[in-house]
């Protein structure tokens, strides 16, 4: 929550992922290019869940950072917790991952993309497309 907090007064995305998650794999050059297209508005984090609590957190940076790398996901602040993925889970009450947390620019949670908020409210698996619409519902908008 610290990093959302030094990005208030933007809209804030915050991806939760790990490089087991096929889905979270997929959907994550989605999140490089929404930070790309919204640079100035939005700022984009993500959240590494890879660390199980098996050994030490640094073991898992290597994939992860080579992920991230490959993606291009340098202009995003990207964060590996030293927390295991389970306590996540339970402190973010979250079932499984991949989620995205959108932020409005005062700080209020705005909208939680989950596989069970998708089913509810989508009836099908959330995407990047539906988070960049939340996000375009949050952007000012302009009279010409």
């Amino acid at each position: 929550m610290a990093a959302v907090e030094r990005h208030r007064g933007r809209i804030v995305v915050l991806d939760c992922w790990s490089t087991s998650c096929p889905p979270c794999v997929k959907e994550f050059p989605s999140l490089v290019a929404l930070a790309q297209k919204y640079r100035d508005q939005v700022a984009c984090l993500s959240i590494s869940f890879d660390y199980e609590g098996l050994g030490t957190p640094e073991e898992v940076l290597p994939p992860v950072r080579s992920f991230l790398e490959k993606v291009g996901a340098g202009g995003i602040e990207n964060m590996l917790t030293k927390e295991d993925a389970d306590s996540l889970y339970e402190k973010l009450d979250l079932v499984s991952i991949p989620a995205v947390y959108v932020w409005k620019p005062d700080g209020t949670l705005a909208r939680r993309f989950d596989d069970d908020d998708a089913a509810r409210r989508l009836g099908r698996p959330f995407t990047y497309a539906d988070v960049e619409a939340e996000i375009r519902s949050l952007l000012p908008t302009t009279t010409p």
